[in-house]
């Protein structure tokens, strides 16, 4: 059957045939239908006595005789009227979920209603949606499949809106089911879900990779409205970017990772793809591999794509970038062929992102968690992996011979200052820099070497600095100080019992150490531990000089009737009560004078 260019008449062509086709078999035909990609020879009497456009057009037409009708713009062209002209010569055919979507339309195109005809297409098509499609979830995907080339009618009449509804509440309920079916009561009779049984509640994950992406991010704003878990809505969103963006390249690691990187050339539909999947992504931590986010983001800056899809990528990785690795961070540098290798201004804003948000969680923490004496909290352990892998990163881009001292610089410098427990990471890329950069000028070296702090580095890279030619003399003073001052300290603690001096210096300079790598919480609190000390010790003190002062007036009251002798004898005896500096003093009295050993007795007696 030649859907184009022939004369059709159905009721020859059909091996199944009713009365009707047997009626028009011998009837010459007497009306061609032209439509988009074909023309078809019928016969008036079936088409008019379903279709109310048809009639419409025949009994509005002048000529009685009408040999011709064009429909334009029909729905789904040439093989969805043949379809409905199936339907209105009584042809048997099935209704399918590849096929349902176009019947439907094309019945309301050509208003084939129970006006016209009982039990005709559009009822019979609305019928099948209700019963069938609806309470499948692989139907609805299919249905939805179709109906991207009947838009905007297929949105019109509801079609899209029914089938995105049915799949995101069938995607829910299963997940439920899916859950309950993991409970199991614990041995002592708590029940629990069992984390390691597997979970067979998303396999439609693979099913919505076919749609469109406007209708893919339709169906995942609904499931995200029926609560359906993130994890699961992060999976879908992986799995989806993962055949959309790599049909040109595929550049996925060998751990099975997503790693999107998409091809130079790639049109506006990566670019639509991209933007579209970084605003579903779920606003829950650690639900998205940063592996990919890393991905998205090389596809976000090589296809140009609008600054907040960007900065909200940037903000994601920033918030879990102590799980990064330095191949991550590693971003080709795509549009300035005359810049720097890798994006080292996009790996800065992340750093500025990652320290921004450490310090909103120290701020909101309560003022008890800083009086704990953990040596280390989770925050602190983020940090130092942090700060590890900047130095590794800085290293790996040292020796870029167009990466300006700024940019090292500003890299170096996002991170506070505690998140470095040791310098010699640090050491080592400036050291890379250096050698790579020797034209710098000496104001230039000296202004990077400030970055280290000498007394941070380990004893082999300071015997390494010692002798480095490249770092500018003041630094190498420096490290030759810090290396005498640890030799020296190290010599006192071996023979702590000769000096307590030097042990006390000794001690400072550890004790300043430790609390240059402390986090500013628990700074804080030994800072605390030593202020309530030293208020107690102020106290005794004041006690101790309100004895004196008090002693001090009886005093001058007794110089002022006594002779000199007995003054300089009751002076010795209160000072030695006193004893301000704790050491042990003899009250033997010389005095020969009865008076003044009374006075003394009563003296004793008070305090």
């Amino acid at each position: 059957m030649d859907k184009h260019h022939s004369q059709l008449a159905l009721a020859k062509c059909s091996r199944h045939q009713r009365y009707n086709e047997w009626v028009f078999r011998d009837v010459p035909s007497d009306i061609m239908i032209v439509v988009d990609g074909g023309t078809f020879s019928l016969h008036k009497f079936p088409l008019v006595s379903r279709s109310g456009r048809i009639r419409k057009l025949v009994a509005g037409h002048r000529d009685s005789d009408i040999s011709m009708i064009e429909l334009h713009s029909l729905p789904g062209g040439a093989e969805s009227f043949e379809l409905a002209a199936k339907f209105c010569y009584g042809v048997n055919f099935e209704i399918t979920s590849a096929n349902v979507a176009q019947l439907y339309c094309v019945s309301d195109y050509l208003e084939m209603t129970e006006e016209y005809s009982k039990n005709n297409l559009g009822s019979r098509a609305e019928e099948y949606l209700e019963v069938v499609v609806s309470k499948n979830l692989e139907m609805c995907v299919e249905v939805l499949k179709q109906c991207e080339n009947l838009l905007p009618l297929a949105d019109e009449l509801k079609i899209v809106i029914r089938c995105i509804d049915a799949i995101a509440s069938k995607a829910c309920v299963e997940q439920i089911a899916s859950s309950f079916s993991r409970l199991e009561y614990s041995s002592s009779g708590r029940l629990h879900m069992n984390r390691q049984a597997k979970c067979e509640g998303d396999w439609w994950i693979e099913d919505l990779s076919v749609l469109r992406i406007d209708l893919y991010q339709r169906v995942i704003t609904a499931m995200k409205c029926r609560g359906v878990r993130p994890e699961s809505i992060a999976a879908s969103l992986v799995n989806y970017a993962q055949k959309e963006l790599t049909k040109k390249a595929t550049s996925w690691n060998q751990s099975n990772q997503p790693k999107v990187d998409v091809v130079s050339g790639s049109n506006d539909h990566e670019k639509v793809v991209v933007e579209t999947i970084v605003s579903l992504m779920p606003v829950e931590k650690l639900v998205v591999p940063i592996t990919f986010l890393f991905g998205l983001l090389r596809s976000a800056v090589m296809l140009d794509c609008t600054v907040a899809c960007r900065l909200d990528l940037e903000r994601r990785i920033g918030s879990q970038l102590d799980i990064a690795t330095l191949d991550d961070l590693l971003i080709p540098s795509f549009h300035n062929a005359g810049d720097t290798l890798f994006d080292v201004d996009t790996v800065h804003r992340i750093l500025v992102s990652f320290s921004q948000q450490e310090d909103s969680d120290e701020d909101m923490d309560d003022v008890s968690v800083f009086e704990s004496d953990s040596p280390t909290s989770p925050s602190q352990t983020a940090l130092f992996k942090v700060a590890k892998l900047v130095d590794n990163y800085l290293a790996e881009i040292a020796p870029d011979a167009n990466l300006k001292l700024n940019k090292f610089i500003a890299i170096a410098e996002s991170l506070p200052a505690h998140a470095r427990t040791i310098h010699d990471g640090l050491y080592r890329a400036i050291d890379v820099y250096l050698k790579a950069h020797q034209s710098l000028s000496d104001p230039d070296r000296r202004r990077l070497c400030k970055l280290i702090d000498f007394q941070k580095l380990s004893q082999e890279s300071g015997a390494h600095a010692a002798q480095n030619e490249r770092l500018p003399l003041q630094s190498i003073v420096q490290v030759l100080y810090f290396e005498q001052m640890r030799l020296r300290n190290s010599l006192f603690c071996s023979y702590p019992d000769d000096d307590h001096k030097p042990m006390q210096q000794s001690w400072r300079l550890n004790s300043g150490a430790v609390s240059a790598a402390m986090s500013p919480r628990d700074n804080y609190a030994s800072l605390r531990r030593e202020n309530r000390e030293l208020k107690l010790e102020l106290a005794r003190m004041r006690m101790r000089l309100n004895d004196l002062e008090k002693d001090h007036v009886c005093m001058k009251k007794n110089m002022e009737k006594s002779n000199s002798r007995r003054f300089m004898s009751t002076f010795t005896k209160k000072i030695g009560r006193l004893n301000i500096f704790g050491h042990s003093s003899s009250r033997e009295s010389s005095s020969p004078s009865k008076r003044s050993q009374v006075t003394d007795s009563k003296l004793t007696e008070r305090t």
